[in-house]
């Protein structure tokens, strides 16, 4: 279904400046809009997030989320997993190597020597079969075939999207496999909440809250160590709110290897699968803020360390730490570590996330 919505929109996209055709399927725009006149505008390449029109405290709307105003600048992106769906295994896998029914599995290694985010080719970087439901909501599907990415099983998988009246972008994840196999979804959208511009100004005054008394040391890859480590006393705890920018060059080993914040937090859950507040993040100038809800047991919090200035939408550009990353998910390298939540899905199972974002405004 083509989007051929002919309103003025917000965000200024066009749908005809997303349109071609790439491996036998068309890309479009579609815009979901609340009644209070706020928009989020998605391709249904990669599921990409290109816009989210929201107000700050004196009603002016600006986009709070990083990307492209066209389809070749999304697919040619400096950042590949810019405001994108990822799968079939969002963040890093050691090596690229998981053992299922005895028999290991190899990856592409597309991320120093561990494979990232579903290898080569993962979700971000195929076309969804779209339909939009109503105003507000968006469908999107894939079939991820066996062997795709290196990946055992077909996967079946359905992305709902839903912009409210509450202001929350409701994403909800659903996945089917005919054999074994493992899958980890998230969304890795990259907020500005002080609006994209050219520069787009750090994320560094941000006030940000994170429920969440654990969190995973890495290694120098950027692999989890096995440690669950508790954020008391570390650059790590944002248990009462405080800037990204206090601890984020503080002199520690995890900071180092990560290059600022690239890490998971373990949620805090009264219940496993519950739909829980993960974070909360304020931007002090525009007022504005954006709340996360999750089902999922980790969060990963990654604060764009390696942005370098690249273009983006309408002339904006995105320098280093200009953006800042809640991927609600399961953990890192949950394959090759069997006391973490299982990442596995069998044939007869369903997977099921659901991930919210809440936009507002401080009173």
């Amino acid at each position: 279904m083509m989007n051929t919505n002919e309103t003025p929109n917000l965000c200024g996209l066009k749908a005809e400046d997303f349109q071609t055709v790439i491996d036998g399927k068309q890309t479009d725009l579609y815009i979901l809009k609340n009644r209070n006149g706020n928009e989020v505008a998605i391709s249904n390449y990669g599921g990409a997030i290109v816009a989210i029109m929201v107000p700050d405290k004196n009603g002016k709307h600006a986009n709070v989320i990083q990307s492209h105003d066209n389809i070749q600048s999304l697919v040619n992106s400096p950042e590949p997993y810019l405001s994108t769906l990822i799968g079939r295994y969002g963040n890093r896998i050691c090596k690229g190597r998981y053992q299922l029914n005895g028999k290991v599995y190899q990856l592409p290694v597309n991320n120093g020597p561990n494979s990232l985010h579903g290898g080569n080719r993962g979700f971000n970087a195929r076309v969804w079969d779209a339909l939009l439901m109503n105003e507000e909501t968006l469908i999107l599907n894939y079939v991820s075939s066996y062997g795709e990415e290196g990946f055992s099983g077909e996967l079946k998988v359905t992305v709902a999207y839903t912009f409210n009246d509450n202001n929350e972008l409701v994403i909800e994840y659903m996945a089917t496999t005919n054999k074994k196999t493992i899958v980890n979804l998230t969304s890795h959208g990259f907020f500005s909440l002080t609006g994209t511009a050219d520069p787009t100004p750090t994320i560094d005054s941000l006030i940000c809250e994170i429920n969440a008394d654990f969190y995973l040391p890495i290694d120098e890859t950027c692999i989890p160590t096995g440690e669950i480590r508790m954020v008391k006393d570390t650059p790590f705890d944002f248990r009462t709110p405080k800037t990204v920018g206090r601890d984020i060059n503080a002199d520690n080993e995890q900071i180092r290897n990560g290059n600022g914040y690239d890490h998971c937090y373990v949620l805090n859950k009264n219940e496993e699968g519950e739909l829980s507040f993960a974070a909360r993040i304020t931007e002090p100038e525009s007022g504005r803020t954006m709340e996360v809800y999750t089902t999922e047991p980790g969060m990963q919090l990654y604060t764009d360390n390696w942005a370098d200035g690249y273009k983006g939408q309408h002339g904006a550009t995105f320098p280093k730490r200009s953006g800042i990353c809640f991927e609600a998910q399961h953990f890192p390298d949950s394959p090759n570590r069997p006391y973490f939540p299982t990442v596995v899905l069998r044939p007869g199972e369903q997977y099921k996330q659901t991930t919210i974002y809440r936009f507002g405004v401080t009173e």
